[in-house]
């Protein structure tokens, strides 16, 4: 992995293993200020490191007043840098520094609101005292006592919303700012980033752009790198940013899976020739990948399989190829939080992703990933800035294990043709009514399930397709797009008209959280 050559980051973020980390790092970055997220138990050290401006606390699943549950080294809150906690962070705060938290009977899960008590730099041309404010919230503690030197300075109808000690600079939040439910959120962030930290807005992916061709091409040298190129944003991105550092040192893999869409191996290679002057080795695998898929139904088990013959094949190319020492991968950081698990927290893996982790040790090469500190917004922007064309940088996210986990149960070439048809017929759709570039992600999933059809006066007993499009911003939460009725029902009845071994068609409404957005 590539690092920054840096010599402070003006934000740290400490995370206790909350779900909505990348959130906070993703509003700070919004504002035009970087930032990092680093671990609860590495803090003294990271902040010798980077020389940070401010310190943000997550949330977490643990309740700090609970012997193993994770904490700070107390030395963070004498550095005389700004601190402001988010929900755990809050209570750690209060817990570490002498007051109190314990379990509360009256939980808050969900929309809420909170009431200003006193003015605060966190409320300036937001909040007026007095004033109310949708939150969001999601704890089952709350903080009784306050420590020494702090102050009250919001609630909610049932506990303490927020507390604020001036003089050290160190604020707290029960509610989580980073969630679009809590209405003031970013201007909450914003007022501690840019008011009380005096931190500059010199975030900008251009200079992001400039840093990694530098860094890239110091790194590599006169060496080769390789690229598993998939077509989507996050690859393609990938291969344009190390071609412009290196050029023709780059050479491209495309193992074709069998589990695209219809005739996206085609648009893909055509595409990476129009962008690019490097290599790209087409590699033809899709009778491997179903045969190794047969009879496998459970989603996690899809997932290892296609990760682990996508190493092999890619492994078989690559050694095929001389004077390679990188591996270049998009991986980005939704990635990361929801393969890896915090150190020591009780956060847990939401679903494995096949490009985090793994390939190098098989390869012996070293291993860079210039995005993995980026969000999907921001690598489109550094495509734009690669000038790349639209139909790539704006193009819907599509899992590494493509069709796979778009059809629940078992795989076969029928029910992979079958989706591949309708899925061609809904993405069309969008396009031609304009739709397409409104939405960050829309597919359909191919369900396990038959069901009795009349059509042409005969009975039907076929499968049933669900239709899924979202709104989202970075991935982490995810709203439905809610379509007109008559493009829902003309969209229904050209997918059972021209796809043969459909005969229903379902919306799925649900957004992420509880859901993920995928079905599997």
């Amino acid at each position: 992995m590539l690092k920054k050559n840096k010599k402070n980051v003006p934000v740290l973020v400490v995370d206790f293993g909350s779900q909505t980390t990348q959130l906070i790092l993703r509003r700070i970055r919004e504002i035009g200020v970087y930032c990092e997220v680093v671990s609860y138990f590495s803090i003294i050290n990271k902040i010798k490191e980077f020389k940070p401006k401010a310190i943000i606390f997550s949330g977490g699943p643990s309740s700090a007043f609970e012997r193993f549950s994770p904490k700070v080294d107390k030395k963070v809150f004498k550095a005389n840098i700004p601190i402001l906690g988010i929900c755990y962070g809050m209570q750690i705060i209060c817990e570490q520094l002498n007051g109190k938290v314990k379990k509360t009977n009256k939980r808050e899960f969900g929309k809420a609101h909170i009431k200003v008590l006193k003015k605060n730099l966190l409320f300036k041309g937001n909040l007026k005292v007095s004033s109310k404010s949708q939150v969001w919230m999601s704890h089952g503690d709350e903080v009784v006592n306050i420590p020494s030197g702090f102050e009250i300075i919001a609630k909610s109808e049932d506990n303490i919303a927020a507390i604020s000690n001036i003089k050290k600079k160190i604020y707290g939040l029960q509610f989580h700012p980073e969630v679009n439910h809590t209405l003031k959120g970013k201007h909450l962030i914003r007022n501690f980033i840019l008011n009380i930290c005096k931190i500059k807005q010199d975030w900008k992916i251009n200079n992001f752009l400039e840093e990694q061709t530098t860094i890239i091409k110091s790194i590599v040298g006169k060496n080769r790198v390789i690229c598993g190129l998939s077509g989507g944003v996050d690859s393609s991105v990938v291969a344009a940013l190390i071609n412009k550092a290196v050029g023709g040192q780059l050479i491209c893999i495309f193992v074709d899976h069998g589990l695209l869409r219809k005739d996206e191996e085609k648009e893909v290679m055509q595409n990476f020739k129009n962008y690019t002057n490097a290599k790209i080795i087409y590699v033809n695998a899709k009778n491997l990948f179903i045969k190794k898929l047969k009879g496998v139904k459970n989603p996690e088990r899809k997932r290892k399989i296609i990760g682990r013959e996508f190493i092999k094949v890619f492994e078989t190319e690559a050694k095929k190829i001389k004077n390679v020492k990188f591996l270049a991968q998009g991986t980005l950081y939704p990635d990361v939080i929801e393969s890896k698990k915090i150190d020591g927290s009780k956060q847990q893996i939401i679903k494995s992703h096949h490009n985090v982790g793994g390939l190098p040790k098989r390869l012996n090469l070293k291993l860079i990933e210039p995005l993995r500190e980026l969000f999907k917004d921001e690598v489109r922007s550094l495509g734009k800035e690669l000038k790349l064309p639209d139909n790539i940088i704006r193009r819907h996210p599509f899992p590494g294990p493509g069709l796979a986990i778009r059809i629940p149960g078992e795989i076969t070439s029928k029910k992979i043709n079958i989706l591949k048809n309708v899925d061609h017929i809904y993405i069309n759709e969008l396009k031609k009514y304009n739709l397409y570039n409104k939405i960050w992600q829309a597919f359909c999933v191919l369900l396990p399930i038959r069901s009795v059809g009349v059509m042409g006066d005969s009975r039907s007993y076929e499968f049933t397709v669900s239709v899924r499009a979202i709104t989202s911003k970075d991935g982490m939460t995810a709203e439905v797009f809610y379509f007109k009725e008559n493009f829902i029902k003309s969209l229904a009845g050209k997918i059972v008209g021209q796809v043969k071994g459909v005969n229903r068609v379902l919306y799925d409404i649900t957004s992420k959280p509880p859901a993920t957005i995928e079905w599997e």
